[in-house]
């Protein structure tokens, strides 16, 4: 190999290199500015927040009312809305059954899935299948399947409950 074909294939070579990473940083650039990608993150964190809320608002430590009071906290925490509003204003009465009942109530969200996301309202819809392990105040433990869906809404604290509903478990066709 001469020194002319040595030095037009070090030319080819930084040519090609320089075309590689003009292709990235122009890939990087559309990714970047794609709306399915933010989409994507939005689906995320809806549904991750949505897990988390749902399985805080399917537990419950009733062995004494200040345990009760602070999973009543964690509750007011993970809800927003209408449904916010009501467990505040039921918080006393809840706080002196749950606590009277002793029973201790764990969720486990087994699968969840968003049915629908509204980015720009800011809104959500979420299924999920929970396992809810009960213990009653005299150690008995049994295990709950439920089924919920739950509204979700984006606040500055991340996405929270809005209204829950428990759907049928069973009695397929």
């Amino acid at each position: 190999m001469n020194a002319r074909t040595r030095q037009l294939t070090g030319w080819a070579a930084l040519l090609a290199s320089v075309l590689v990473c003009a292709l990235g940083g122009w890939s990087y650039a559309q990714a970047r500015g794609d709306h399915t990608l933010s989409y994507a993150e939005a689906r995320d964190a809806a549904l991750t927040d949505g897990r988390r809320h749902l399985a805080r608002l399917t537990t419950m430590d009733g062995k004494d009312a200040r345990s009760v009071r602070a999973g009543l906290t964690a509750w007011l925490g993970s809800s927003t809305g209408a449904l916010h509003d009501r467990l505040e204003s039921t918080r006393k009465q809840d706080t002196a059954a749950l606590t009277e009942s002793g029973t201790t109530a764990r969720g486990k969200v087994t699968d969840a899935a968003l049915t629908a996301l509204d980015e720009r309202a800011g809104t959500a819809a979420l299924i999920a299948t929970v396992d809810v392990e009960i213990t009653d105040r005299g150690g008995r433990p049994g295990t709950e399947r439920k089924r919920f869906e739950a509204t979700l809404v984006r606040t500055g604290d991340g996405w929270k409950v809005k209204a829950l509903d428990a759907l049928p478990v069973g009695g397929g066709a």
